[in-house]
Formats: structure tokens, sequence, C-alpha cells
């Protein structure tokens, strides 16, 4: 792992086996690593110590990951790791719906963590640095300013998650080119899975009810069934 001198981890768990299974993979990469066993403590150690991410189980007692998740990302964003025991795939797009940036199911491989940690603080330096040489994008009436992070629709603000955004963004930079799924894991997300289909298509479907897209006809997003899904060319 490089770069990773100064990152620090906060890890949500209140089973301790995993939690330090977890604390003790990481800490060998490199990473500073807090530990909460619980929701309220894990919002305390976010507010006093602004983690670089957060890896997070969905299942806690009390304040359960989703609640957390969306407590965190109204202090500041903050990436997070959703760790979950469910497979329903209602549960992960809640995650996502939430604040989530990627989710891995239990049980998990702790090289695969390491890899999602390292993809996901990647992607974030990407946000923060790779922005400012590109000029705003406008696509009939979307339109997209990088530098700001900023999208707009007939005028009007619309709310992504930084993950949406790239999504978005990937999309409309090449309108009329079809992206596979695989393609928008490797250039957004930095690696796949064999999950990876559904992940794209939760946050697609997310980006649509945003952008105000009908679904039997969109104005902006089109999917190629079977493939993957591109930025119609005459949007309007």
């Amino acid at each position: 792992m490089t770069a990773v001198s100064g990152r620090t981890v906060l890890v949500v768990e209140d089973e301790p086996a995993i939690a330090e299974a977890v604390r003790a993979r990481l800490g060998s990469e490199g990473y500073d690593v807090l530990v909460a066993a619980d929701g309220p403590n894990a919002l305390e150690i976010a507010e006093r110590d602004h983690p670089d991410l957060v890896v997070l189980d969905l299942m806690l007692p009390g304040m359960d990951g989703l609640e957390v998740c969306r407590e965190l990302q109204k202090q500041t964003w903050v990436p997070v790791l959703m760790l979950t025991a469910r497979t329903d795939e209602a549960d992960k797009v809640a995650g996502f719906g939430v604040g989530a940036d990627d989710y891995l199911t239990k049980p998990f491989s702790l090289r695969e963590l390491a890899v999602r940690v390292k993809a996901i603080l990647r992607r974030v330096d990407r946000i923060r640095s790779s922005s400012n040489g590109d000029g705003p994008i406008e696509r009939g009436p979307l339109a997209i300013d990088p530098a700001r992070r900023r999208v707009t629709v007939d005028g009007e603000d619309v709310q992504l998650t930084p993950l949406e955004f790239d999504i978005l963004l990937a999309l409309a930079r090449s309108p009329g080119v079809v992206q596979t799924r695989e393609q928008l894991m490797d250039g957004v997300w930095g690696y796949r899975d064999f999950g990876g289909g559904r992940v794209v298509d939760s946050h697609v479907a997310r980006i649509r009810r945003k952008l105000g897209e009908d679904g039997q006809e969109p104005r902006f997003i089109q999917t190629m069934h079977g493939v993957g899904y591109a930025f119609r060319e005459d949007a309007r």
C-alpha cells in the first residue's frame, strides 16, 4: 500500500474478534486505526478525530449502521465502507441511499477489505485534485461543473453524493459512448467484483431519480441492455 501515512480509518464493529482482525490488518497496511463498538461512540470519535474513511457494520446494537452513516454525513462528508451480514439487495441499496460508498458482505477477506479501503481513498484523492482542469459540461438542460462538483438540471441544483457525481461525470464526458458496468467499476471505483453490476445499477437508478428521469424514456442516461449505460447524445 502507498500514501497511507497519516490516513485514519475508523472501524465501527460490535463483534470484538472482527473489530480486532480489521484493526490489525489495516494497521499492518500503515493506517492509523480507531475502533468503536457502537454508533454513539463512533459519532463522538468521528467528530473529534475526523477520520479519512469509516468501515461501518450495518448491524449494530441500538443505533444501526444506516442511522450512523446518515449522522456521519450530516457532520461532513466522509467515505463509508459498509459491512453487512445480509444478502438482501434492498439493505445494500439503503446503505447507498444514506451515503455509503461501498459494501462488503460478511464473511469477507481481510485482503479484499484492504483493497477496497485503498481504492476508496484513492478515489477521494482524485476527487480533491483531478477536477481542476475540467471545464463545465453542458448536455441539453443538464450542466456539470467538475471544479465545483455541482450539477443542475433546468437551472435547479441536484444534490448527488460524490460517488454519484463521478458516475454521472464519467458518462456525460462521452455522450453516445456505451460504458459497460465493468468499465464504470474500473474508472470510478478503481476495482471490480462479482457483484459490481448490481452496485452500478443501484447507483445509476438513484442518479436517474435525482435528475427527474422518466424510466420509460430517460432524458440523459440510456440503458444498453446486456451491456451497460450511455449518456444520450440528444439530451433534452
